[in-house]
């Protein structure tokens, strides 16, 4: 089951108490913190996204991390890639304690800066989990020293140089494992379902709509093929291979289902449903619902 997305702001808020806006704005769109020592047990992470990135360097073995629909395992030190919006949740075994550090930051921290889900771990495919010795562990220890110093200091610049170090981290597992930070290679029918599954999962990861300031992300074939890294026409032909279907179809009938839902369980104006499902135009959504549903959204709700 997964959890709701939990922002930024309700990570401070579930760290720091009831925190007012201005103090969370303050607080800003960067922050590193100790992992405060933690039995197995005693805190439970849920199984759920985030709209923020986080970066955990975590002491011990027996790691297990449950990351979309795949399970990581790392049996010394770990350094924990978090992606935005993919759920994931931390097991710990019956009789372990960790201690580490990590940082939170959003998107927005990197915009004007480069394109951070541009990086292997932040992609589908790729492998957010590192084991890593105790050696490593000290190697990657010091650029989060140098963050607790720079958050703390009075430098004018100083979030230029956290986004350098949150670079010099990404860089830093790069170089100890090039290898694993590449995502699969697979061939034949192991890539055609690897590459369904992935499509899946991001296109099912958008759902269910929770308010009508949401809106989806990807809604176009071209959108997802972009985010899957390979050509439109290769991925339409896997997905008609694997499931009978296009990409337009499977794209269509999901939002069909969600504009359903939507229409008979809220009370939302027909505008905000269809601009929550990706269409600008409201004229756009009446023509896309009557063609999956051979009735109008304002019939259909009654």
């Amino acid at each position: 089951m997964i959890g709701k997305t939990t922002s930024l702001s309700d990570f401070y808020r579930r760290k720091f108490g009831d925190l007012p806006s201005e103090i969370i704005a303050r607080i800003g769109q960067f922050n590193v913190f100790e992992l405060e020592d933690v039995a197995a047990g005693k805190a439970k992470m849920p199984y759920s996204r985030k709209d923020y990135f986080k970066i955990s360097l975590i002491s011990g073995g027996n790691n297990r991390v449950h990351y979309a629909d795949k399970t990581f395992e790392a049996e010394h030190n770990m350094l924990l890639f978090a992606n935005p919006q993919v759920p994931y949740n931390w097991e710990l075994g019956p009789d372990d304690r960790k201690s580490g550090f990590y940082c939170v930051f959003t998107e927005e921290f990197f915009k004007g800066y480069g394109n951070i889900r541009s990086y292997p771990m932040f992609q589908p495919g790729g492998t957010p989990i590192l084991s890593i010795t105790d050696e490593e562990f000290e190697q990657v220890k010091v650029i989060y020293q140098k963050m607790f110093a720079e958050i703390a200091s009075d430098y004018v610049f100083k979030y230029d140089v956290l986004r350098n170090l949150v670079m010099e981290l990404v860089h830093t597992a790069l170089k100890l494992r090039p290898a694993l930070m590449k995502p699969a290679e697979t061939t034949g029918a192991n890539a055609a379902e690897r590459i369904t599954g992935l499509f899946l999962e991001l296109l099912e990861r958008q759902f269910p709509i929770e308010s009508p300031m949401q809106s989806i992300k990807l809604r176009t074939p071209g959108e997802f093929a972009a985010q899957l890294s390979v050509h439109y026409n290769h991925l339409n032909k896997v997905l008609k291979e694997t499931t009978g279907k296009t990409t337009s179809r499977l794209i269509s009938e999901r939002l069909a289902l969600e504009a359903r839902a939507l229409l008979k369980h809220t009370d939302w104006s027909i505008a905000d449903i269809g601009w929550s499902l990706g269409f600008e135009d409201p004229s756009h959504f009446v023509k896309f619902f009557r063609k999956n549903e051979q009735t109008t959204p304002r019939a259909f709700r009654g």
